[in-house]
Formats: C-alpha cells, sequence, structure tokens
C-alpha cells in the first residue's frame, strides 16, 4: 500500500454496500449488472496490520485495516464500553469480500490490501508473521476456501417453480382443469414434473462437480515470527504467511511468490497448456527490489492456486519458500470457479428480439381474449366459462415450451462438435459463431508447427557474419557453443528433460545434455572442479558422438536462470566454467532487444540486412550474446545479481535461425475464410518480417496484394508522436511487380506491439481506421493481444481468437468466440476447445454456429406460428360456441409439434461456408415479413374450410347452445381439426429450410420419416377415420369422399402456397431490400469505415509522416 492506502474504518451500521471501484460511486458488477449485499461488521485486536508488507513507515503505526469506530455514530456505544472499539465493515458478493476504504470512500476488493507490494517487501516476510497478526488477517481476508453453493433440492424446486416458465405452466394446468381438459392438464403436469426433475438433477450435478473442483484443503508447513514452525491447514492461509514447499510437489493452495528455490509446475489446468513451466525466485536487490510486485508482470516467479508443482528445488539446503500473496476467490483459480459460476452474459440481439416476440403474442392474445369475450357474451355464454374461455386463449398464443425449443439448435451443434473433438463449455456461444466477421490467429503453435526445427547458427568472425552452420555441435568450443547449450530453461523430470519447445531442440542440436542433482543423490559428481554450488551442469556429448575435428570435454555449470519474459523478450543465465574464477552470462531472446543490450562495436553493420534475409524467408530468427562478470565468483553471488545489471554491456555473438514449418491445413483454411468473407488476422509475439512471410505463406496476404508497415513513435523532446506508413520490401526471390498498377488494389497494414501501444495513446482518431485494413500484429504481448480483440469489438466486428491457451488467455477470454488448440477436453481459457492442434475448426464451428441461428430462428418461426394456427382454430371455433376436444390439443401439442421442434433442429451445417450470413435479428422485415404472410395464409385457408364446408348440402349445424365438449364431434371441428394438422406439418416443411447454411431436408433421416408418418395418420384421419381414434379424438364422421378429397387438395395447395412463399421472401424480397439498404449507413462502426477508405484510394500516405495532435491524445486521455 502507498502514501494513499486506506483503514478500514467505521462501526457497525447497518443496511447495504455498493461496490464502489476507486473514488467513482458505482453499484455495477464487472459486467455492469447492479446489486445489493448485506453488509457485516466483525470486531478486530488493536495493531493487527503493523507489520504489514505493504505498509510505509509512517503507516505502520496505525492499523491499516481497522480503526476506531466513528465517535458521532456510534456515540452510545462508546458511552456504553467506555473503550475504543476496532471494527471491520464489509460485505461478500460473488465469493469476493469487499471492506470499507476510509480514505477512498469506497468498498473495494479486499486484494486491494495486496497492492503496492514490492519485491523487497515480499522477501521480508520470510521471517513470517506472527500469532496476533495471522488471526486479525484471518477475520479481514477470510478463510482460503473457493465454495461453491450446492443448493437443497428443496431450495432449487422453489427457485425453478418461481421460474416465469413454470408459473405459466401452473397457472395453465389449474385451468386447463377448470376446464374440463383432464387428459391433457394430466399429460402436461406429467411430463413438466419429469423435465423439472431432470432440470433440478443436472444442475445440482453440476454444481457439485464444481464444487468437488474447487474444493481444496492440504496441510502446509507455516514459518511463524517466532522461528517455529507449524504444520496448518491450507484453509488458514493468509497474504503474508510464509510456506514451505516439499520438493516432491504439491498441489498450490493459493496464489503465492517463490522466494527461494526453484519449481516445475504444470498450469495445464489454468491455461490448457500441458508443458511444464519453470519458476524461479523473485527477484531481490539493486533496483528489482523497489519494483511493485505484480503476479502478471512477475508470473514467472508465481505459483497460481490450482496448478500442481511436479517438483522443487532448494538452493544451498535452504527450503523452498514462498510468500501467500492471495487467497480464496481472490487467487487465479478463484477467478476462474467464479467466472464459470458467474459467467459473462452473452449479449445477443436475437435473444431480446425473441423476448420482445413474445410480448407482442400476448398483445395478439389480449386482443382476441377481447373478440371471444364480445362473441361468447352474444351467445349468452356464462360469465364463469367466458373468463375460463378468454384466459385459455393465452396458453394457446404464448407457446410455454418456447424457450426449451429454441435451445434444440445449439444442443445438436454441441453434440455435433463434440464428435469432431471440439469441446464447448458455453453451448449460448455457439450461435454467436454464425456471425464471425473476424478472426484473429496466433502464429506459433496454430498457422504454424509448435515445434521448431534448427535450420543453423551464424557466428561471427572478425566482426563479420560467417557462412551458416546447420549442425551446431560442428562449433568449436567458444561462447556460441556455450550459449546454445546453456541458455535455456530445461530441467529434469523423472530423468526426461522437460521444458520449452524451443530451448528443448536447442540444445539438442547442440548434443549437449543436463545434468542435476536428485535431493536423495546429494551434489552433482564433478562439482568440485566449479569450487561453488551449482543449479545444473551441461555435459558435452560422449567423444564417439562428437564430430571428428571437434572435441569438447569440459562441462559447464549453471549458476542462475533469469526466466524469458514476454514483456522483456528475452531470457539470460550465468554460468561457470572449470578453473574460471569468473562467471559468464549468456542471453538468447529477440534480435532487435539482445541488438540494444550489446556494445554498439560488437553488433555487425550488416545486422539488419542478415536479420531482414532470413525473417523474410519465414524462419525465426533468435539473437544470442554474452559478458564476463568478473564480481561475480559464487552461487551465492550470483543470487545477489540484479537482472538489469547483468544484461546490460553485452557482447554480439551471432544468430540462431529456426525454421517454423506451417501447417497443412493453415492455408486452405485461410483462403475458404478469406473466399466467405470472414477476415483473418494474425496476432504473434514473433518478428515483423517472420510474420509476413507466414502471412504471405497461409494466403492471409495475397501474391499480389501489397503490405505496408505502420510504424509510430513515441513523442520526443522537440517534436510530437508520429506515424509513418511505408511499403514492405518483397522477400528476396520474389517477382517485384514493375509499377504500382500491378497490384490488385488490396492493401494489408502490418504493425508491430510498440507502434500499437503509441497508436492507442496517440492516434485514437487514427487507429479505427488501421485496425480496418490490418492484418499483421508482430512482437505482440498478452495484454497487448487482448488490447486488440477489445479494439477490434469497439469497431463492432464479432471477433473469433484462436489460440494456444498459454499467452493468449486473455484474448481467448475477451473474443467473442474464443477457441483454444489444446489436448484437454474443456480449456478453461477459452468457450471452444479442439484437441485437434490445427486451426480446420474455425471454418467447422462457424459453419455450425450458421447452421445452429438458421435451425433456431427456424424453430421460433414454427413455434410462433404453431401458436397462431391453434389461436385462430381456436377463435373461429368460439365464435360458433365449440373448440377442439381434449385429445385433439395433445394430439397437436405432443405428437405432432413437439416431436417436430425437437427433431427439425437435427439437421447438419452446410458443407459449403459461403459468404452469406444468416439474418440476426429476429425483430426484422424478413423474418416478420414471413410470419405475417404465412399467418395470413394460414387464416385464409382455414377460413375458406370452414365456408367451404358450411355451404356443403348435406352439412348439419351444431348444438350452440351448450360449448365444448358437450357438442362435440361436429362438422366444423372436425374439419379445422384436419387442415390446421396440415398446417402445423406443412409449416415445419418451410421453416426447414436448407440450403445455403444447412444440409437438405432429406439429409435428416430421422426427421424426415417422422414427417412421412405424420402426413400419413393425418390423410387417414381425414379419408376413413375408425372406431378408436375417431372417438378418442371426438371426430364427426363424413360420408362424402368428394368433399375429402377437396380438404386434401386444399391442404396441397397450402403447401405449395408456403413453400413458393418462404422461397420467394429468401431470394426475391430479401434482395430487394439489400438494394435498398445500400443506400442507408450501416449500423456496423467498421462497415462505415470501409465505405469512407474504399472512397479514398490515396489512403494512407505513403512514406509521409503524420504527427499526433493535441486532440487526438486527448481522445485517449
Amino acid at each position: 500500500m502507498g502514501a494513499d492506502s486506506s483503514r478500514l474504518l467505521g462501526g457497525p451500521r447497518p443496511g447495504y454496500g455498493t461496490l464502489q471501484r476507486n473514488t467513482e460511486p458505482s453499484c455495477m458488477d464487472r459486467f455492469g449488472q447492479r446489486f445489493t449485499a448485506r453488509v457485516q461488521t466483525e470486531m478486530l485486536g488493536e495493531g493487527s496490520l503493523e507489520h504489514h508488507p505493504g505498509a510505509r513507515l509512517e503507516d505502520r503505526k496505525s492499523s491499516i485495516a481497522v480503526g476506531v469506530a466513528d465517535e458521532e455514530e456510534s456515540r452510545d456505544t462508546i458511552r456504553l464500553h467506555q473503550e475504543e472499539r476496532n471494527v471491520l465493515r464489509y460485505y461478500l458478493f460473488e465469493g469476493l469480500r469487499y471492506v470499507w476504504m476510509e480514505r477512498q470512500q469506497a468498498y473495494c476488493r479486499v486484494s486491494a490490501l495486496d497492492e503496492g507490494w514490492t519485491c523487497a517487501e515480499l522477501h521480508l516476510c520470510r521471517a513470517g508473521l506472527g500469532q496476533q497478526d495471522h488471526s486479525s488477517r484471518r477475520k479481514i481476508y477470510g478463510p482460503n476456501l473457493i465454495e461453491v453453493p450446492v443448493k437443497s433440492y428443496a431450495k432449487l424446486l422453489v427457485e425453478e417453480v418461481l421460474n416465469p416458465f413454470y408459473i405459466f405452466q401452473v397457472l395453465s394446468i389449474v385451468l386447463w382443469v377448470c376446464d374440463a381438459y383432464y387428459y391433457y392438464a394430466a399429460c402436461i403436469f406429467l411430463i413438466s414434473t419429469i423435465s423439472l426433475g431432470l432440470s433440478l438433477y443436472e444442475t445440482r450435478k453440476q454444481s457439485t462437480t464444481l464444487r468437488n473442483m474447487a474444493r481444496m484443503s492440504i496441510s502446509i508447513r507455516v514459518h511463524r515470527a517466532d522461528g517455529e514452525e507449524a504444520m496448518v491447514s491450507s484453509a488458514e492461509l493468509v497474504p503474508g504467511d510464509c510456506i514451505s514447499l516439499p520438493l516432491d510437489g504439491v498441489l498450490v493452495p493459493c496464489d503465492a511468490a517463490l522466494l527461494t528455490g526453484e519449481c516445475m509446475v504444470n498450469e495445464s489446468m489454468l491455461t490448457g497448456e500441458s508443458v511444464p513451466v519453470l519458476k524461479t525466485p523473485l527477484p531481490n536487490g539493486g533496483g528489482a527490489a523497489g519494483t511493485i510486485y505484480s503476479p502478471k508482470e512477475h508470473q514467472r516467479h508465481t505459483l497460481f492456486c490450482g496448478t500442481h508443482i511436479i517438483q522443487a528445488r532448494s538452493y544451498v539446503g535452504q527450503e523452498v519458500l514462498a510468500v501467500v500473496t492471495r487467497t480464496g476467490f481472490c487467487t487465479a483459480k478463484g477467478d476462474l470457479i467464479s467466472s464459470i459460476l458467474y459467467p459473462k452474459p452473452v449479449t445477443f440481439k436475437f435473444y431480446k428480439d425473441a423476448v420482445k416476440f413474445v410480448l407482442f403474442l400476448a398483445v395478439l392474445a389480449f386482443i382476441g381474449t377481447l373478440y371471444s369475450m364480445l362473441i361468447m357474451v352474444k351467445n349468452q355464454v356464462p360469465v364463469g366459462q367466458i373468463i375460463i374461455r378468454a384466459l385459455d386463449l393465452i396458453t394457446v398464443i404464448v407457446p410455454p415450451a418456447l424457450p426449451a425449443a429454441m435451445t434444440v439448435g445449439s444442443i445438436y451443434a454441441q453434440n455435433r462438435l463434440k464428435k469432431r473433438g471440439i469441446f464447448c463449455i458455453s453451448p449460448p456461444r455457439i450461435n454467436l459463431c454464425g456471425k464471425i466477421r473476424l478472426v484473429c490467429f496466433d502464429k506459433t503453435g496454430t498457422l504454424t508447427e509448435e515445434g521448431l526445427d534448427v535450420w543453423g547458427v551464424i557466428s561471427l568472425e572478425d566482426g563479420r557474419f560467417m557462412p551458416i552452420i546447420h549442425e551446431p555441435r560442428r562449433l568449436p568450443s567458444g561462447p556460441m557453443l556455450h550459449a546454445l547449450a546453456t541458455c535455456h530453461s530445461i530441467t529434469l523430470l523423472q530423468g526426461q528433460p522437460v521444458g520449452d519447445p524451443v530451448d528443448l531442440k536447442m540444445v539438442e542440436s547442440t548434443g549437449w545434455r543436463l545434468e542435476m542433482a536428485e535431493e536423495d543423490e546429494g551434489e552433482l559428481p564433478g562439482l568440485q572442479c566449479f569450487g561453488t554450488k551449482v543449479l545444473a551442469m551441461m555435459n558435452p556429448p560422449p567423444e564417439e558422438e562428437q564430430p571428428p575435428d571437434r572435441k569438447h570435454r569440459s562441462p559447464v555449470a549453471i549458476l542462475r536462470r533469469f526466466p524469458f519474459s514476454s514483456s522483456l523478450q528475452r531470457m539470460s543465465v550465468l554460468t561457470k566454467h572449470p578453473g574460471d574464477d569468473a562467471c559468464w552470462l549468456y542471453i538468447k531472446g529477440a534480435p532487435e532487444v539482445v541488438a540494444s543490450l550489446c556494445s554498439t562495436e560488437t553488433v555487425p553493420a550488416d545486422f539488419s540486412q542478415v536479420l531482414r534475409h532470413y525473417t523474410a524467408d519465414g524462419f525465426r530468427v533468435l539473437a544470442l550474446a554474452c559478458r564476463p562478470l568478473s564480481a561475480v565468483r559464487s552461487f551465492e553471488d550470483a543470487l545477489q545479481l540484479t537482472r538489469d545489471a547483468a544484461e546490460s554491456s553485452l557482447t554480439f555473438l551471432g544468430f540462431l535461425v529456426m525454421k517454423n514449418v506451417l501447417k497443412l491445413e493453415s492455408a486452405p483454411v485461410i483462403t475458404l475464410l478469406r473466399n466467405a468473407g470472414v477476415r483473418p488476422v494474425m496476432v504473434t509475439g514473433d518478428n515483423m518480417l517472420t510474420a509476413v512471410n507466414v502471412a504471405r505463406s497461409c494466403c492471409m496476404v495475397g501474391p499480389n496484394e501489397r503490405v505496408v508497415f505502420v510504424t509510430a513513435s513515441p513523442p520526443g523532446r522537440d517534436q510530437p508522436a508520429s506515424v509513418k506508413f511505408i511499403p514492405a520490401e518483397l522477400s528476396q526471390g520474389e517477382k517485384q511487380p514493375e509499377d504500382a498498377q500491378q497490384w490488385d488494389g488490396r492493401l494489408h497494414l502490418a504493425m508491430n506491439g510498440k507502434s500499437f501501444a503509441v497508436l492507442q495513446e496517440h492516434f485514437a482518431d487514427l487507429l479505427p481506421k488501421i485496425l480496418v485494413r490490418a492484418t499483421v500484429f508482430a512482437r505482440m504481448s498478452p495484454e497487448q493481444k487482448t488490447q486488440l480483440v477489445c479494439s477490434l469489438q469497439e469497431l463492432d466486428y464479432c471477433v473469433g481468437m484462436c489460440g494456444d491457451g498459454a499467452n493468449d488467455c486473455g484474448a481467448l477470454k475477451a473474443a467473442d468466440v474464443g477457441i483454444s488448440l489444446s489436448e484437454a477436453e474443456a480449456s478453461v481459457a477459452s468457450p471452444f476447445t479442439s484437441c485437434r492442434a490445427n486451426i480446420e475448426c474455425v471454418p467447422t464451428v462457424i459453419r455450425e454456429g450458421r447452421c445452429s441461428l438458421v435451425t433456431s430462428f427456424g424453430v421460433f418461426k414454427y413455434m410462433a406460428l404453431y401458436s397462431l394456427v391453434q389461436f385462430v382454430s381456436v377463435l373461429l371455433l368460439y365464435t360458433i360456441n365449440t373448440n377442439l376436444s381434449d385429445f385433439q390439443f395433445l394430439f397437436f401439442d405432443l405428437i405432432i409439434t413437439t416431436t417436430v421442434a425437437v427433431l427439425m433442429g437435427r439437421t447438419g451445417p452446410a458443407r459449403e461456408l459461403g459468404v452469406r450470413r444468416p439474418q440476426g435479428a429476429l425483430i426484422s422485415v424478413p423474418v416478420l415479413g414471413s410470419l405475417l404472410l404465412q399467418t395470413a395464409l394460414l387464416i385464409t385457408v382455414q377460413v375458406l374450410s370452414y365456408f367451404i364446408t358450411v355451404s356443403q348440402s348435406w352439412y348439419v349445424p351444431l348444438n350452440s347452445t351448450v360449448t365444448a365438449p358437450q357438442n362435440l364431434p361436429n362438422y366444423e371441428n372436425t374439419v379445422l381439426f384436419c387442415i390446421s394438422g396440415f398446417q402445423y406439418l406443412i409449416l415445419a416443411v418451410a421453416m426447414s429450410k436448407g440450403y445455403p447454411f444447412r444440409e437438405p431436408l432429406y439429409t435428416n433421416v430421422l426427421f424426415l420419416v417422422v414427417l412421412m408418418l405424420l402426413f400419413g395418420l393425418l390423410i387417414w384421419l381425414t379419408l376413413y377415420p375408425l372406431g378408436f381414434p375417431k372417438t378418442l379424438l371426438k371426430l364427426q364422421g363424413i360420408d362424402d369422399l368428394n368433399f375429402k378429397l377437396l380438404l386434401l387438395g386444399i391442404a396441397t395447395l397450402n403447401f405449395f402456397a408456403a413453400f413458393v412463399l418462404e422461397t420467394a421472401l429468401d431470394y426475391g424480397l430479401l434482395g430487394c431490400l439489400r438494394k435498398l439498404r445500400r443506400k442507408k449507413a450501416s449500423s456496423k462502426l467498421f462497415k462505415r469505415l470501409e465505405k469512407d477508405l474504399s472512397q479514398q484510394p490515396s489512403w494512407p500516405p505513403l512514406n509521409e509522416p503524420l504527427f499526433a495532435t493535441p486532440r487526438m491524445s486527448i481522445a485517449v486521455r
């Protein structure tokens, strides 16, 4: 905590607290949803956090977390006790604890107390907490538990029954019983009960599974301030506790900063990345000591809750120590569980429109109710019967099964994806996949193979680059060979080397072998030649495996590792050679970064030219450098050395060139996406030229399409920030167009992370234009990948992200549709996980999304029209004082509608990914036009059938002095039953369109068979209804065969009319609407920008610097 750190001060005030971030009054959670929470109070002892690591000297005299009760508001209490009381005010929300910060005048997450710790202050925690401090912190932070609430069946039942859907069902059942529809009410009650039971079982099962996954309580050794050690439950841990980690590994029960030793950690539960990660101690001493600790910046020194320490290694006989930084829901695992329990709401227009349409149906029901009441009053129907019949109309027009029916398409799509090795943990996002317009791809491991093969080494001689050596083991003994053999983060796990694939390939190419002491083996053999403790030792290959002209005999010891950091773009090691007093530092990393750390005279003049030669051809290039450190002579000296001091004034050694092979599936998939109008974008941490080459290789940039580099510079002393658009030089070996006319007009912008940061800060007005044209983003940090995804979403793109689960975690979660390539069945890093490590999953997910979206629309329209068909039938029958029978309702609702609605969603996605996208809004002219025209058609057919019936010579009017079911069977009811039955099936066929987003109807064999059976059943009931079905359904016998054939003819005409109507709407009306829409400005920002840029052929201005204006900078602030 800094000087502005707050005390948690106040008396026991009753009431409700609201979340306030900083000084801004806000009553919203992280998704902008409002909430209230009960404030709780707790009494604390004095001086509870006097030695809080985050407290400055001026704050340590008073408690940071507690304070004296407010005198004015608690005057009576103070008088009563005649003493000052320390009171903590807090509330719990979604598992997180929010505490009152007096100076900020707001409730803040309790983790705010942990912010501001420096690395040096965390190292001071090695002594441990006193018992009093620990007990006070336990009250402030609460138990170190991630409690997932599992509700009892009784509580779940009450909550589910109070759901509007079930309330509507219960009221409907009561109404049907009152109206003597006993069989129908009993069937619906039985189905609803079974559905409710299954829902309760699944809900509780999921909660129990999540609770078991989140629950973790282990015994762990804790250091206390009095020098004692104690075994405590992990639930007792609080920030500031110093824990001792067992050498044989453990499941990490909290977030902790590693203070001593090294740990090999499996973080697959959090990232989906199966490669173990090496964790090294938090830096201490020098400039690094004053650095503010951040779990993101210091992730290579942080042990995250829920990850598994495979093995731990100590230094100089010490224990492996770590200090607890966060507990409970504030940890990385807690954040993960919280995101599962309280997911980000999926804002999709389709669902909002569905609610609006149901309200429209309710209004329609109200109008129909008024009409029916007038008719029944005219027919002198009793008041009680009028009320029941009027309410019954509402149950007809508002289909209670609509919410369930709309999810059918997503459920089928989820099962199909699972069969193809793509797992989805968020089914509502499947429909979002159908609207994807842009997909961001990581490069390494996504577009290209995960493993890199060593292509060769380019070393220096007399300050000049030598020809490439393709076998590094042929290098002479010297700094270059030693750098390749030692500058890595590989460790041994059960005797096998594990670590970063690049490091493994690099060491393998040298033939050198890693040797590390196991804890029960004592020291490494041969350590006496180094004269000090070492972490590991690299041994040269056996003589028989060495080239004849190269004999390496001396091992090299590794004293310390500075791990790779994505923000620094480099890693380094401190090594020692036998017989040498001084140590050597070897470094490897991004060429531009390493060169900037080297002495200028050691970097060859043609550095950039050679680098460009290889990166432009798609190779991944790493630079190596070294430096002797005479001041470092022992293992202890190495531990005291700071990274900044070590990594300076280096001597440049040369390049390691690695070949990153493009995956076979990448180019065809990218071509497919571009042809379908889905824009691919590459986001990588690699070199710019390498990225551009891969973009060309995978067809992200076409052979005749131009690439322009966007180079932005931050403001200097005398000039503002600037940006320049520089045409990229074509790769060597490519034929360069003789003039600009040979370009096909397509232009792709490419930029690196530094330029992206400058554009964000100083060119807010220009950035949207650049993002619309940008295809390649190189040297992007994980945070910048997330920022890019969010920036693209602000342009109204529906953004997909495909990458691995490690560096891309933030971007995968931020994207509308995140697809992680992981071996795990379900990666928590993203909604979708493909166990096949290639990008073929992307078009598959988009096709399934489009299919699911169209299915949802089709089922919604079918359910709405089914309600309207029944609504029209019932209104017509009400007009003549009759109704459908009990079993007629059952036949329509269960045998026809439910079966059809469930099976029509089984149709799979189209094999081709077309340019057209499905409609995304229900409240639109095509959808509403279809519903209105189909409704007009079905009304016309039913009314026509009624009048044809009453005009027949054999027609006998029904007894209108009584109501249904007393006046059943009758001719009007029977005719409308037959015609409306056909209409249900006709609409099912009309709403099951295949092309262009789904396969043809005939591919859904089960649906087709059921349709044929139901059509056959209705034809039989129309022509020859026999004894039992005729009696059960209360059908009137009609002897006139010609009339019955006429009914079939009307149904046939209805079928063709409905089908032609849908086809005409799709191909005729929609085309006209699209032509009319071109005159209107699009609601999508990126479309408006694209239109503007298409009218500016001279943009961007090449080779002309643009300078930031004050307005551009202010726009960001």
